[in-house]
């Protein structure tokens, strides 16, 4: 299980002074760069070891942990907070040239090849379903015309 006494991260002000924040991100055991998908995943997984119901921590140890762990996936789950998550911490997706090599053993590890659901060449079913819909646009314009021309609205011969 994930220990969530190291999720703290030393990060330091413009006087040098340093400063305890919070990373939700070593709490799921994610680098900063994870994806929606493996944050998800994480969670998911996550959740299931610390449910106060599943787990056999103390039942008070158990619910403390729970919220961190909802209160981590509320924060990364908000593009919007999730961004402000990564200014306090000081981790920029701007310097990001790439991310980082999933490790062998660790939990970066993505199983798809693509960081995005959307990023991803289409199904045979996908490219059927686009070719019946696109038939059936040029069968209704078709059935358009016919309709004005038979109406006398427009003609072929102009």
């Amino acid at each position: 299980m994930q220990d969530f006494n190291q999720n703290s991260y030393n990060a330091y002000d413009n006087n040098g002074h340093g400063l305890n924040r919070i990373n939700y991100y070593s709490m799921l055991g994610l680098h900063p760069s994870a994806t929606p998908i493996e944050i998800r995943r994480a969670y998911r997984h996550l959740s299931k070891e610390y449910h106060p119901d599943t787990t056999e921590l103390p039942a008070a140890v158990a619910h403390t942990k729970f919220q961190e762990l909802n209160q981590a996936y509320a924060i990364l789950s908000n593009p919007t907070r999730r961004l402000l998550h990564d200014q306090s911490i000081g981790y920029s997706r701007v310097r990001v040239m790439q991310a980082p090599p999933p490790q062998v053993n660790g939990k970066w590890e993505s199983k798809s090849a693509y960081l995005d659901p959307i990023d991803r060449p289409l199904s045979a079913g996908e490219i059927f379903m686009l070719l019946l819909l696109m038939g059936c646009f040029a069968l209704c314009i078709g059935l358009v015309l016919l309709v004005a021309a038979s109406r006398g609205e427009f003609s072929v011969t102009h």
